[in-house]
């Protein structure tokens, strides 16, 4: 797959379909100054061992920006026409807001609104991960039927401005939407 140079690719898929290597390989194919915006946080040695295995993957191409929370404003201070800002992933993204917001959904209203200002208006070019919740069953309990609906509303407008669009399936890219758009 081409990748563009200007704007984002939005990769989706579900756990352990491939997306973020995917990711990482179309990233890999292309000269700029490379940042790797880490959502995940190390709360226990699984995850530990996790973002090990992921930083060692990427190699020294890249640097690693850690930033559960305020992504838009890396976002805003990475950007330029020579970048390139690889997001792993909304999905622990927007459960840290969850987590740290609790139920004022003003505040994680603003922040999924400052992310998709940002994306919108990106120089460089940006390749969000996130993934696909809402194919399973409907969940039991109110709050995680709120993340999965807030995680579809992000993942729409992600997409709606995204000038591709990729789904994984058992490691395979599959092109949802490729727009050429000015």
């Amino acid at each position: 797959m081409d990748i563009i140079q200007q704007g984002c690719i939005f990769v989706l898929g579900g756990a352990k379909s491939g997306k973020s290597r995917f990711a990482l390989d179309l990233c890999n194919g292309l000269e700029r100054r490379r940042f790797f915006v880490a959502t995940a946080q190390a709360l226990d040695q699984e995850m530990k061992e996790r973002i090990e295995r992921h930083q060692a993957e990427r190699g020294d191409n890249w640097q690693t920006i850690e930033e559960p929370i305020n992504i838009a404003n890396v976002i805003r201070a990475l950007d330029g026409k020579d970048t390139l800002i690889l997001i792993d992933c909304l999905t622990l993204w927007l459960n840290n807001l969850f987590m740290k917001y609790g139920e004022d959904r003003e505040a994680i209203n603003q922040a999924i609104e400052d992310l998709i200002q940002n994306l919108a208006d990106i120089q460089g070019v940006a390749v969000i991960v996130s993934n696909e919740v809402g194919m399973g069953i409907v969940p039991e309990d109110p709050l995680s039927r709120r993340y999965r609906d807030t995680l579809g509303y992000v993942n729409q407008q992600i997409a709606h401005l995204a000038k591709k669009v990729v789904f994984t399936l058992a490691g395979i890219p599959l092109v949802l939407s490729s727009r050429s758009l000015a």
